[in-house]
């Protein structure tokens, strides 16, 4: 079924609006230029019924993101906090992904983009898994992308920002199509970035846990996660320049995303990685995440957002 025939309710600029009648102007601003910013957040069954993971990071970061490309969102961090617990609760949700966005008017096109109003959405629906339940302990294979993860100075890295996601397509496309799961993008320098959407880890045979400095890449929230999680366990996790041959050569690699949660890795560029699936310490770390998401840890409950 397409999006634009679901059933239920989207959360359009103060309002809830039947889902079939969300709809904007084929001039739309955004539409033209991708200037928009936007978050993927988690809501889980948990005991306490369906609760959304870190919202209080995602909806932060979303107006990081807006501030870094001069949009001001025209409702308040508490507004788009709380629309993101009503549309699952309105939607009758257990378990959700949402979409909140804030994109540009139809006043005007043109480069300039001024006097442009800015909209806001907030969208969930049901999305069991990114990938298949069996690559969730057998990884995914994955390669690295002909496509260069963007300087710091060509676009704003730290917002998540709808143009920015174009580069993620082409090498996601790429990777597809040469029979992968997934892209490894680097950045100008050659150095590892991230995945077409997800932070990556390595794990060496010095058991320590090392990840990609944050200067291109995006600020992952599963990313922080996971990196409490590990130190928690007692495991040394270091940000460091990672080489590709680095990560040929790791016992276990894995990716973090909202939407890719914990991901082991399989293969890159048709070389095994460590066993050829899933790694111990990656083990760990999904079970303590899935674990966390589901409010079966005391660990840290502030980051759970209980939906009603």
């Amino acid at each position: 079924m397409s999006f634009a025939e679901k059933e239920g309710v989207i959360w359009f600029d103060g309002e809830m609006v039947p889902w079939r009648e969300a709809k904007t102007h084929v001039l739309t601003h955004t539409l033209h230029y991708g200037m928009g910013v936007f978050e993927g957040v988690r809501a889980y069954n948990t005991p306490q019924g369906a609760s959304i993971f870190r919202l209080r990071d995602h909806t932060d970061r979303l107006y990081r993101s807006a501030h870094i490309l001069g949009m001001k969102i025209p409702f308040t961090p508490e507004q788009i906090f709380e629309a993101q617990r009503a549309v699952v609760h309105k939607n009758g949700l257990k378990e959700a992904y949402l979409r909140p966005m804030c994109f540009l008017g139809a006043e005007g096109l043109g480069i300039r983009a001024d006097n442009l109003s800015v909209h806001c959405i907030v969208a969930a629906w049901e999305w069991p898994s990114y990938v298949s339940p069996e690559a969730l302990e057998k990884g995914i294979k994955i390669r690295t992308s002909s496509y260069t993860r963007h300087h710091v100075n060509i676009t704003m890295c730290k917002a998540k920002a709808n143009g920015n996601y174009i580069n993620s397509i082409l090498a996601l496309q790429e990777a597809v199509n040469s029979g992968c799961e997934e892209a490894l993008l680097l950045d100008n320098e050659g150095y590892v970035a991230e995945g077409s959407g997800e932070n990556i880890f390595i794990i060496k045979n010095d058991g320590v846990i090392y990840t990609p400095e944050l200067t291109s890449c995006l600020e992952g929230i599963t990313r922080d996660t996971i990196m409490r999680f590990a130190r928690e366990l007692g495991y040394e996790v270091r940000e460091k320049r990672i080489t590709r041959d680095e990560v040929y050569t790791a016992r276990e690699a894995f990716f973090t995303g909202t939407a890719a949660e914990v991901l082991p890795i399989c293969e890159h560029d048709g070389r095994q990685i460590g066993c050829g699936k899933r790694g111990p310490i990656t083990e760990q770390l999904q079970n303590m995440y899935f674990n966390q998401v589901r409010g079966k840890r005391d660990f840290m409950p502030q980051w759970q957002t209980p939906v009603s």
